[in-house]
């Protein structure tokens, strides 16, 4: 039987305190040996333990927040998207294992502004601690160097658009060692690449329009690459995980 079949880890149909209603977004801390979830639906960013093969009781670590992507840095932050402030807040453990909450991008109200966002979803820390932010309804990827009070705009235009100057509802990004900026493209129904310093993105999957062929997306949501350099996608309403072979 090569059948695989995935194992319920967390999770059920029940809503008790170590349930998730509606999680939006995982990442694995390797240094503490945990993985954090953002539980979209009850408001709070979720810790669970890994001990060998068993996953360890649930520890709420960011409450009443509507929280979005995740990340970490090499150093353990944590950054979590909060979707109602319009910013990006980090959490940092310091000395005596005091934890401290900072504001990293946005967090100057709704709007266009460089200084501003809105509806921040997906996050990418680089080794840099830049922090670069699909700025979902503005259309537009920013990146906010360490410690700075306003973004730069890096990726999209003044709104949204169909040519490969402009972005539709941003979703989510990567961005590799050259600056270069991967972004699921999501209401174009296409994946783009963003070379740095250039004023537009290049086609490297769908684009075709809106479809379940095997050249088309529906509404992509994730990216993530593997060891060979292999894009894979989230195609959300073909209900589907496609692969590209990227050149």
């Amino acid at each position: 039987n090569n059948e695989i079949e995935g194992r319920i880890v967390v999770g059920e149909t029940k809503y008790d305190f170590e349930e998730l209603f509606q999680p939006a977004d995982l990442v694995i801390d390797k240094i503490q040996n945990c993985f954090i979830i953002s539980d979209n639906g009850k408001r709070r960013v979720i810790r669970y333990s890994c001990t060998n093969d068993t996953i360890a009781c649930a520890e709420t670590i960011v409450n009443n927040i509507l929280s979005w992507g995740l990340t970490i840095d090499d150093k353990g932050s944590l950054y979590v998207t909060d979707i109602e402030k319009h910013a990006v807040q980090c959490y940092r453990k310091e000395e005596k294992m005091v934890i401290t909450r900072t504001i990293v991008a946005g967090g100057n109200g709704q709007g266009k502004l460089n200084s501003q966002l809105n509806t921040p979803l997906y996050i990418f820390v680089d080794s840099d601690y830049a922090i670069y932010v699909s700025d979902h309804e503005n259309h537009r990827v920013m990146k906010w160097m360490k410690g700075a009070k306003e973004g730069i705009l890096v990726a999209g235009g003044e709104h949204a658009g169909e040519d490969l100057g402009h972005l539709w509802y941003p979703g989510g990004i990567i961005v590799d060692k050259e600056g270069t900026i991967y972004i699921a493209d999501t209401q174009n129904h296409r994946i783009v690449r963003w070379r740095k310093g250039e004023k537009q993105g290049e086609l490297i999957a769908g684009g075709h329009g809106q479809g379940e062929n095997a050249d088309q997306l529906n509404e992509p949501k994730c990216l993530a690459f593997d060891i060979y350099g292999n894009l894979y996608v989230t195609d959300k309403n073909n209900h589907r995980v496609q692969q590209f072979i990227i050149h």
